[in-house]
């Protein structure tokens, strides 16, 4: 993977609303081929540790999940992870893949060490960082950020996720 392009680190900072820290790579571009999900390094160039690995930038993605975290779903997903094995393991094992996608960048982060984000490996506690993860793994890897995929809109059709930021 290359890094971002000036073009990518302006649309981002545009879809934030503020200059971007320490952007490693896109991870996931809307189909309108704009920035939608970033990957950060464990730790910042200030020294912050950072364990967001995933990052969803595009606005009308995270206004999207925003939505859907407002729905409820997260409680429905929290009490199928008490009593469904499968799926408990299923989304530790999305734990250990984005620890290990992280970890492949070769910055050991003793602070941020074996913690993902979102809520994983045992409970849900923000749509934005699974799908943020979906989105950037692949389907089949992280079951409940796949799950709150499959309920968003298509965020990117009314137009381009750039009009309006860039």
């Amino acid at each position: 993977m290359r890094g971002p392009t000036q073009a990518d680190l302006d649309c981002i900072e545009m879809q934030l609303g503020r200059t971007p820290r320490d952007v490693h790579t896109i991870a996931f571009r809307c189909p309108c081929g704009e920035p939608a999900v970033v990957e950060t390094p464990p730790r910042l160039s200030d020294g912050t540790p950072f364990p967001t690995f995933y990052y969803a930038t595009c606005p009308r993605l995270t206004g999207a999940i925003s939505t859907l975290e407002s729905s409820g779903l997260m409680g429905k997903m929290n009490e199928r992870l008490a009593v469904d094995a499968e799926l408990g393991g299923a989304y530790a094992a999305a734990h250990d893949d984005y620890i290990a996608a992280r970890s492949a960048l070769g910055i050991m982060v003793p602070e941020v060490e074996n913690i993902s984000a979102g809520g994983m490996p045992d409970r849900v506690k923000c749509l934005h960082s699974l799908v943020a993860h979906s989105l950037a793994a692949g389907p089949d890897v992280n079951p409940l950020g796949d799950e709150a995929l499959s309920q968003l809109p298509n965020w990117w059709l009314e137009e381009p996720c750039s009009r309006g930021y860039v």
